[in-house]
């Protein structure tokens, strides 16, 4: 027998009280969702509930001020613990949509008509295609459907 074994025994025989290993580890309140969340879903505080949830489990969770206005990367069940990896910030363009490609210079500015190779959100770089000319550049997202390039 070894002398741990001995020791735990006469431990055990003495009537000492053994400190338990808490089954229910200590839980604190945190922000988990209310409702099931499908990518690309834009993300509020009226998503969020604050429940009880064991603290281990909750390093990581984002509060709901934290996630709200950020887009989902994926599906999110009802009840889920939200932590960054699962958002980004809002895509103001995707990939395959229709954009409105401008160029701008002193005195002049030109738009056109460009397809998004990319997604992004603001002040993002995304490449596109523009579709008169089926020449792809890179430029910086500006607003919903819309992208600049730099004049040179």
């Amino acid at each position: 027998m070894s002398r741990l074994a001995i020791a735990l025994a006469l431990l055990l025989a003495s009537g000492i009280a053994l400190p338990a290993h808490a089954a229910d580890p200590a839980e604190t309140p945190v922000a988990v969702l209310t409702r099931a969340i499908a990518r690309g879903d834009i993300l509020s505080a009226a998503d969020f509930e604050l429940q009880p949830r064991a603290a281990v489990a909750a390093r990581g969770v984002l509060a709901a001020d934290a996630a709200s206005g950020r887009e989902a990367v994926r599906a999110l069940p009802a009840g889920t613990m939200v932590r960054a990896g699962d958002l980004v910030a809002p895509r103001l363009v995707r990939r395959g949509e229709a954009v409105t490609l401008s160029l701008q210079g002193r005195g002049f500015a030109i738009t056109t008509a460009a397809r998004a190779l990319a997604a992004g959100g603001m002040g993002d770089v995304v490449r596109v295609v523009a579709l008169s000319t089926n020449h792809s550049v890179d430029g910086v997202v500006t607003g919903a459907g819309s992208v600049r390039v730099a004049a040179q």
